[in-house]
Order: structure tokens, then sequence, then C-alpha cells
């Protein structure tokens, strides 16, 4: 199992590696840890003072310039007054059938290690989750601050790997009955393993209820598919 975990580290060191260099798939042409906190604040609301002069990604229906291809715009699917969801750009080009959402607070806060990290997005995140996926296959995402490339706190909303739940079983986990005690539990388990940095992954507890999971690597690359190919 180490020896299994090692070389995901490497993996993900790797990969990430490659998304500095070609952040969110060309997206922009310059390495940018602040590409979706510019998005929070410049590309969700068309209604913005000088929205299509600000936002490098604009809305498509705007329609600020004649480009409007997948991986030029921001699709936004919902928003209130404390978050927003969009969809990731590792849609673009594939089945109609994937899904990959984010899901971000409109406050600025890094991810994870911030201790401002609000509880009610999980609450929201598995709302949009529903609308789009069935239940039992959601896996909500927070990456460890080392195993990301981006410094605004974004949840994933992908699916499970049809194993993920067997080998949930060799993880940290614990449950609880509602999604407003996701962080106090994570933190809980990481501090039992010694964990500085952590990823968490919330899905359904086969038994009612929800799982959490924390790992010391991107716990969407172990256990959802975060990609279409």
């Amino acid at each position: 199992m180490m020896q299994k975990y090692v070389r995901l580290m490497t993996i993900c060191r790797l990969w990430l590696a490659c998304i500095f260099l070609f952040p969110l798939g060309g997206l922009y042409a310059m390495p940018n840890s602040d590409i979706l906190l510019d998005i929070v604040r410049h590309c969700v609301d068309p209604k913005l003072e000088n929205y299509c002069t600000r936002c490098r990604a604009p809305i498509a229906e705007v329609a600020c310039t004649p480009e409007t291809s997948c991986k030029k715009t921001t699709e936004v699917w919902s928003s209130n007054t404390e978050y927003v969801a969009i969809r990731d750009i590792k849609m673009c080009g594939c089945p109609a059938s994937f899904v990959h959402g984010l899901v971000m607070p409109l406050q600025v806060i890094t991810g994870v290690e911030d201790p401002l990290r609000p509880e009610g997005i999980w609450q929201y995140a598995w709302d949009e989750a529903t609308l789009r996926m069935e239940a039992e296959a959601i896996a909500l995402v927070v990456n460890p601050q080392n195993f990301r490339s981006q410094n605004q706190l974004h949840v994933h909303l992908v699916r499970l790997k049809p194993q993920a739940r067997a080998e949930f079983k060799s993880m940290a986990t614990g449950t609880s009955s509602n999604l407003l005690n996701v962080w106090k539990i994570a933190a809980e388990l990481a501090k039992q393993q010694n964990l500085p940095d952590y990823g968490v992954l919330v899905s359904t507890e086969e038994s009612g209820g929800f799982k959490v999971v924390v790992t010391t690597v991107s716990p969407g690359h172990l256990f959802t598919q975060y990609v279409c190919r």
C-alpha cells in the first residue's frame, strides 16, 4: 500500500507541474495560481461594470467576443450570495454524461488549510451535484494544499470510481448524519493520522448519512472519474 501511494504522489506531482505550466487547459498563457479567484471576482456576474474587459473567460451567452468555445468561457451552473458552481474545464470535449463541476466561495479562501473555510460549501456542492448525478455516485473533493494548482477553495463535483468504496476501507474515514461538520471531522481524522496537509472526499454512507475520507494525496485521482479520457 505504501509503495502504491508513493507512486501516486509522484504521478500527482508531475500532473500538477503540467497544470502550472499549462493552467486550466490553456485558458491563460501564463502560470497563475489565482485563475479561479479571478473567475470568481470577474466572470460569474455579467452585470459587473466593464465585465467584458475585466473577465478573461466570459459567459458565452454574454457574447463579449466571437470566441465562445468551451475552454475560453465560463459556464455558471448556479450562485447565491456565498457560493458559485461552474463547469470545470475538464468537461470540454467530453460526452454529455461526464460531470466535473467546481463550487467555490465568493469570499477569498485559499483551501483546506484556511481557518475561514465555510461548512456550508459542502451542502451547496451536494445539492448542485444531485442535479447532475445519482446520489450514490457523487464524490465531493477538496485537494491537499500540496496537490492543487489554485489558491481559491474549490470543491470538485465528480463521480466515484466503481471500486472506490472498497478502497475506502484502508483509509482514514469518518461518518456524519449531515454535511454541517465535514471540516471538523476531516481535521480530527487528519490529527489522528498526524497529517499536517490532507485532502477531503465526501460521499454517501451505505448505512445512511455521509462518509468523510481523508487522504495525503489528491482524493480525486485516487477515487473518482475526474477526467473523461
